[in-house]
């Protein structure tokens, strides 16, 4: 407790002197209730028994709060008329907190607090006191209730719910402005004293905002305020009890205040010129720039919408608010020409969308530049006269003739030459031909207008300076009809007369058909390419004819077949015509004219036979024929015999080989007597096919004994090509004709005589002529180099 709190509790003490030593006492009731409550008490033994109520003599019972001594807390004194001080009553305390917060002197009725008492847990307790006799324990007193009220003291400061407060108001407000209410409570008793009084003041702020002492409102205190200078204010507010005087106590909190924004603030441009470029090849749409004016607000009140409002270009270009980013995008309107013009001048005006009429008073919300857009060169690809062309000729034309010609230019300053080229994928069967220098369209091939009418061909105009720069267009060719083609029959006409035919009778109608389109139509005209005794022809004008009969009665025995040409012509320039032969039968009919037979031959069929069973005698000869052929296959299986009939049956196999070996040049490949005799081995020899890359000492093999075998042999052999260095690091197939050397009549051979210790002269050889020359060399040329 400060000095101040005790000063107070002492002013309290001297100033309510009851509380010193507060008491309750009892005085006797008025007779008139005596006489109420003695009513309702039954009689004893013959008299009337008259009961004397004593009453409580009411008064409150105040204790402070927060008592801080060391002995408990005094509250008051009980007291009955009918306590004679001897110490016969006794005083009981029931209630709120009887028996542990508030205890009783049963003998004495004093009341004490056993621990200090909080107001703001609980303002006042209700308790109930009674006396009875100690001996009897009956009650002497009714019991009665009475209060003890807690005084209160200045001991809770005043708070706020929030510590840190949000609150906005926009800009340029003026002054008294309401912004936010701040609201402090304290847990003090308001009705006593200036405890819970709360005043509020601003600690920090000033001189921006202001706050009302008793409602905590805070306001603007300066006028103009500008979010663009200063956009985040926080504000401390203080709230003080007791009425704000000395000695109160006190609440803090914060208030952060955000000046929202308003659209005080027009649209610039931060330069009065604005230079662009652009190429003049750049197609329509093409983004060539942006300008961006600034806006210091925020929001929509930053939105700014662009146009253009004057200048040379305003047909060319056209601008667009880009919402996102607040740019104004320019793009290309129109075709642009490096050539026609090369520089133009747009004014752009750029406004904000959202005007607040508070602030007209600023000046307009809008600003203006000038953009400047230079028109770039480039290499342009050649331009045609036309989109497209159309030429008309005629299918009758010479090869070579020119249809038409298509003309194009350099649209640069530089008018680089042109080479005109067709595109084949356009002309697959390559009917045109374009001269490169001209453009003149001429036919390689004749036209028939009848197999392709129209013609679409596409044309390449290039720079000759720079090929990469070409620009196509569409060329139609439509091919003109001439009267080329004669007129035919429109079908195939299988006609018949009957043999019971009369004169004038119509036995078919023709029509024709012609390839050619005349402007006028198709006009034909029929005729008889002779005067012909039996059949005539009558043009119907309609393009259409009859063939009538021009004799009584016809015989299919005689002539079963008449040829009737007919001349069919067309009405065109120049006139085409053709000869069609209508072939006609002579058939039976019955009496209404429907045919019956027309060949001679069917007469002569028997008359039961009818096509099933011609369709059945077919039949049974292709079954007939079908058990004949397997029949055959199966007597020449029987036939066929294997080549061996049993084991014994061995015959001979003649295998032959023709290879002639290397001829004479091949002297050293293999020496045959090596192997014919295992007793002649001479040292080994490096192979002659291949060349070793290591030449290693040559080793001499252990001959074979005389009584060695085939086996062994075969077996040192292998040995011998598995241990050797020099040999190819592939499988190899060695082949050995030795028979063995146990032969008595050993080889009769004279191709071993060069491997025997014998000496042997061969000079004669050479005498032999130039052809045994090498067989001279071979066994002449063997002694000397064992010799040396």
């Amino acid at each position: 407790m400060t000095i101040y709190q005790f000063l107070l509790l002492f002013l309290l003490w001297v100033c309510l002197p009851h509380f010193c030593s507060p008491e309750i006492t009892f005085r006797r009731t008025p007779v008139p209730q005596q006489r109420l409550l003695a009513a309702h008490v039954p009689r004893s033994d013959g008299k009337l028994l008259h009961r004397q109520k004593r009453g409580w003599m009411w008064n409150q019972f105040f204790l402070l709060e927060e008592y801080t001594g060391s002995d408990y807390q005094y509250v008051g004194k009980l007291h009955s008329d009918q306590d004679k001080g001897d110490g016969s009553l006794k005083y009981i305390l029931s209630g709120d907190g009887a028996g542990t917060l508030f205890i009783i002197d049963e003998k004495t009725g004093d009341i004490h607090a056993t621990r200090r008492i909080d107001r703001e847990e609980k303002a006042f307790y209700t308790l109930r006191a009674q006396a009875i006799n100690r001996r009897t324990l009956r009650p002497v007193e009714p019991e009665s209730e009475f209060v003890i009220k807690i005084h209160d003291i200045n001991d809770n400061e005043p708070t706020f719910p929030e510590e840190i407060y949000t609150a906005s108001v926009p800009e340029m407000s003026v002054v008294g402005t309401s912004v936010v209410q701040v609201t402090a409570t304290d847990a003090d008793d308001p009705s006593y004293g200036n405890s819970a009084r709360v005043i509020y003041s601003i600690l920090q702020g000033q001189p921006y905002f202001s706050v009302e002492p008793e409602t905590g409102i805070i306001r603007t205190a300066l006028p103009n305020m500008n979010r663009e200078n200063r956009e985040q204010y926080q504000v401390v507010i203080q709230a003080k009890d007791m009425g704000g005087q000395m000695g109160g106590l006190s609440g803090t909190t914060t208030v952060n205040i955000t000046l929202t924004d308003v659209n005080d603030n027009p649209p610039r441009f931060p330069q009065n010129t604005i230079h662009l470029r652009v190429l003049e090849s750049s197609p329509v749409g093409t983004a060539i720039g942006s300008v961006k004016a600034t806006d210091a607000d925020t929001g929509k009140n930053a939105e700014v919408e662009y146009r253009i409002i004057d200048g040379d270009g305003t047909d060319m270009f056209d601008i667009i608010t880009d919402k996102d980013t607040q740019e104004g995008i320019i793009t290309v309107k129109k075709p642009l020409d490096y050539e026609s013009r090369r520089l133009y001048t747009l004014k752009v005006e750029a406004e904000n969308t959202h005007v607040d009429p508070r602030f007209y008073y600023l000046g307009p919300f809008k600003d203006t530049t000038i953009v400047k857009i230079s028109i770039e060169d480039v290499d342009e690809p050649p331009v045609f006269s036309r989109s497209s062309y159309l030429f008309e000729v005629h299918e009758d034309i010479e090869v070579g003739t020119i249809i038409g010609t298509v003309m194009a230019r350099d649209p640069d300053s530089t008018s680089s030459p042109i080479r005109f080229s067709l595109d084949r994928h356009t002309d697959l069967d390559r009917i045109f031909n374009i001269h490169s220098g001209n453009g003149s369209l001429y036919t390689s091939k004749p036209l028939d207008r009848e197999l392709s009418q129209w013609h679409n061909l596409t044309v390449i105009a290039a720079e000759i300076n720079n090929p990469k720069e070409m620009t196509r267009v569409a060329v139609f060719v439509r091919i003109l009809d001439v009267n080329d083609n004669a007129p035919q029959f429109a079908v195939f006409y299988d006609t018949f007369v009957c043999e019971n035919a009369r004169p004038g009778q119509l036995i078919q109608t023709i029509s024709a058909v012609d390839k050619d389109d005349p402007l006028g139509g198709q006009k034909f005209f029929f005729s008889l390419a002779a005067v012909n005794p039996n059949f005539t022809v009558q043009d119907n004008e309609d393009n259409t004819a009859r063939i009538l009969t021009r004799k009584n009665g016809f015989n299919r025995h005689e002539i079963s077949t008449y040829l009737l040409p007919v001349v069919i012509s067309d009405n065109d320039y120049p006139i085409q015509s053709s000869t069609g032969t209508l072939t006609i039968r002579v058939c039976a009919c019955d009496s209404q004219g429907n045919m019956q037979s027309c060949s001679a031959e069917a007469l002569l069929l028997p008359a039961g036979l009818s096509t099933g069973a011609l369709i059945a005698i077919l039949l049974c000869i292709i079954i007939l024929l079908v058990i004949v052929v397997l029949f055959a296959a199966l007597k020449r299986q029987r036939k066929k015999e294997p080549l061996i009939l049993s084991k014994e049956d061995i015959r001979d196999n003649i295998v032959s080989y023709n290879d002639e070996g290397g001829g004479e040049e091949d002297t050293q490949a293999f020496d045959i007597g090596t192997l014919r005799n295992p007793a002649a081995i001479e040292e080994k020899k490096l192979r002659r096919d291949i060349m070793p890359e290591t030449l290693f000492i040559p080793r001499r093999t252990p001959t074979a004994p005389d009584n060695t075998d085939v086996r062994d042999f075969i077996n040192e052999r292998l040995k011998e090509h598995d241990l050797d260095p020099t040999a190819p690091p592939y499988d190899s197939l060695a082949t050995y004709a030795y028979e063995g050397n146990d032969s008595i009549a050993e080889s009769l051979s004279s191709l071993e005589s060069g491997t025997t210790d014998g000496d042997q002269n061969y000079d004669y050889l050479r005498e032999w002529g130039p052809r045994f020359n090498k067989l001279a060399e071979m066994y002449g040329g063997g002694e000397s180099d064992k010799d040396s």
